[in-house]
């Protein structure tokens, strides 16, 4: 679950994490008594989406009057903002965050993540802070610095100095980062979270440490233990199919194909996909239904899969271990009537009671195509995608 930069700003606050002074607003008028509250003569507007890339976007203005702050409030809010990771659609903006601006000397760059092939969670620092730090890691690796955190001895001195060292800093800067990086590893235990990043982390021309940008991701795995942090979720911010599926305990991520994919099991999932680009197809979905599934959640999983424009063509691959592959046909028998399928749908079974799955879906006479295997299961769906499509 990602959270809003004002958000996760709140958290840092609370973490003792030095952030800039700031308020956020709902309504132009909102943000012009948030500029006179703060004070000063220069402010900074920033639209509040899930994505990165705002100022590229136009999403970050500074202004020079309560005036200007009301009206660049005005334009933002309830528009969509368009940036490099928001898609084509965009994000719909319905808060600002209004600060005041920073004297900054240096922009760094400090983040928290779990790095799951060292088992362990990562520190990762650089001095070209601001950037996209994926672009500096693919063409300036050397300007990443990595340390890992033992989870039985935490964070170490030695390893704060060393990131300090590396991002030429000097004297009372390193305590400081040390202190800083200290606050944001307990965040980021307590919270559960999958990523924190600052972004840029500043040095002001005062020589003092600034979070001028704060992004959380939080582990879903983890919220039933976060009430308080659970509630913070956005649903506009989120692909509405995806929020349906999670009511419906189903793993949904959409994607950009014209396939729709039903499998359980995540790992089948993604080697059902990989065939799917193998024969030339693109996938419109990740869709694990779970090893426990019932008819009921396989005919809401369909009825999401078709609820995509995009999808023309939908391959359904069952193993039936836990689950039976009869009741896998009886769900999905139940949603093509119901939703009176407009598309081809194959659908490969095997496992329990595989047999009987296949004889349920052909004594329905739907248009239901059935395959022996995933190659053959594969194969079908990408010719029907590709003279089926809408």
């Amino acid at each position: 679950m990602n959270l809003h930069e004002y958000q996760a700003k709140g958290l840092f606050e609370r973490h003792q994490i030095p952030i800039p002074r700031g308020c956020t607003a709902a309504s132009p008028q909102e943000a012009h008594r948030a500029a006179a509250e703060l004070g000063g003569t220069r402010w900074v507007v920033k639209a509040q989406v899930h994505a990165g890339g705002r100022g590229k976007a136009g999403g970050v203005v500074l202004v020079d009057s309560p005036e200007q702050v009301q009206s660049a409030a005005a334009r933002l809010l309830g528009s969509r903002l368009v940036t490099h990771q928001s898609g084509p659609e965009g994000l719909p903006v319905d808060r600002v965050l209004v600060e005041s601006p920073t004297a900054i000397a240096r922009e760094l760059y400090l983040g928290v993540l779990v790095d799951r092939a060292a088992r362990r969670v990562a520190f990762m620092a650089s001095s070209d802070g601001g950037m996209d730090i994926e672009q500096v890691a693919a063409a300036t690796p050397e300007r990443i610095l990595v340390t890992h955190v033992d989870p039985a001895a935490g964070l170490q001195p030695w390893q704060c100095r060393r990131l300090g060292f590396g991002l030429g800093l000097q004297g009372g800067q390193i305590k400081a980062l040390a202190g800083l990086m200290e606050r944001l590893y307990r965040l980021f235990s307590e919270c559960d979270a999958s990523l924190v990043e600052v972004n840029p982390l500043v040095v002001t021309e005062a020589g003092e440490l600034l979070a001028l940008d704060a992004k959380i991701n939080l582990d879903d795995n983890a919220l039933s233990r976060h009430p308080e942090l659970a509630a913070l979720r956005d649903l506009a911010q989120e692909d509405p199919r995806e929020s349906e599926a999670r009511a419906h305990e189903l793993s949904y991520i959409s994607l950009d194909g014209n396939i729709g994919c039903m499998v359980n099991g995540a790992g089948l999932a993604m080697a059902t996909m990989d065939l799917v680009k193998l024969h030339g197809g693109a996938p419109a979905n990740f869709l694990d239904v779970g090893g426990g599934t019932t008819a009921a959640r396989v005919a809401e999983a369909f009825k999401l899969i078709l609820s995509d424009p995009k999808v023309s063509a939908v391959l359904v691959n069952i193993f039936g271990g836990i689950v039976r592959c009869d009741l896998i046909a009886e769900g999905i028998i139940a949603a093509v009537r119901e939703v009176h399928v407009g598309v081809p749908v194959v659908v490969r079974l095997e496992g329990t009671n595989a047999a009987a799955g296949l004889a349920m879906l052909a004594e329905s006479r739907l248009p239901i195509e059935t395959a022996a295997s995933l190659r053959e299961a594969a194969d079908k769906v990408v010719a029907a995608a590709l003279g089926g499509q809408r």
